[in-house]
C-alpha cells in the first residue's frame, strides 16, 4: 500500500512539473511571437482593437487550457490555432451584429438596401458550392500529413512563406516546395475526379 501512495504521489509531482514546463513554454513562446500573433489576428479580423481582443482571448485560453497540449504538433503552431480559432468567433460574434442606417452615413453602417436584398445564392448555386466543397475536402484529405500542415497554414490560414516557415521550423524554400507540390497534387486530384481541366 505504501508503495501506491509513493507511485500516486510521484506521478502527481511529475504531472505538476510537466504542467509548469509548458506554462513556462508558452510565456517564453508568446514573448518572442506576440507581434506575429497580433499580426495573424488583425488578418483575419481586419479592426485593430478586435485584434488585439483576439490575441487577449487566445492568450488566455492558451494559459487556460496548457494541459491540453499533447506535443503532437509545436507549441507555437498550437498557439497560432488558438488565435485563429479565437478570430473566427470573433467574426461570428461580429456577423450578428450588423447595424443599419437609412442614410448610410456612420462609419460602420450598412445602407438599408445591402441588408433588405437577399445575395444568397440560389438551391442550384448552393448544390453545387456544397460538391465542389466536399470534392476539395476529400482532395486535401488525401495530401500526405506534411502537405496538408504545410498547405492549411500557407494557403488557407493565410500565412506568408516567412510565418509558416517559423512555425513549422524549416526553410522558406522548403515551404514554397511543400506547397507547389500541394497545390500540384490537389490540382491533379480535383481533375481526376471531374474529369476535366482546370
Amino acid at each position: 500500500m505504501a508503495s501506491t501512495v509513493a507511485d500516486i504521489n510521484c506521478a502527481e509531482s511529475g504531472a505538476v512539473h510537466l504542467y509548469q514546463e509548458r506554462v513556462q513554454e508558452l510565456s517564453c513562446l508568446i514573448s518572442r511571437n506576440l507581434p506575429f500573433l497580433h499580426r495573424t489576428a488583425l488578418r483575419r479580423v481586419s479592426n485593430a482593437a478586435d485584434a488585439e481582443d483576439v490575441v487577449q482571448d487566445a492568450l488566455l485560453s492558451a494559459y487556460s487550457h496548457v494541459d491540453q497540449f499533447r506535443g503532437q504538433a509545436q507549441m507555437s503552431t498550437w498557439l497560432t490555432s488558438i488565435v485563429i480559432n479565437s478570430a473566427r468567433m470573433r467574426l461570428r460574434r461580429r456577423s450578428g451584429q450588423t447595424s443599419a442606417h437609412l442614410d448610410g452615413q456612420e462609419p460602420d453602417a450598412h445602407p438599408l438596401v445591402e441588408i433588405l436584398s437577399d445575395s444568397r445564392p440560389n438551391p442550384e448555386e448552393e448544390c453545387r458550392r456544397a460538391e465542389l466543397a466536399e470534392l476539395l475536402a476529400r482532395s486535401f484529405r488525401n495530401l500526405s500529413p506534411i502537405l496538408r500542415r504545410t498547405f492549411q497554414l500557407r494557403d488557407v490560414d493565410g500565412l506568408s512563406i516567412r510565418e509558416t516557415a517559423q512555425l513549422l521550423g524549416i526553410p522558406q524554400g522548403t515551404v514554397k516546395a511543400r506547397v507547389a507540390r500541394a497545390r500540384a497534387k490537389l490540382k491533379q486530384l480535383l481533375q481526376k475526379s471531374l474529369g476535366a481541366t482546370l
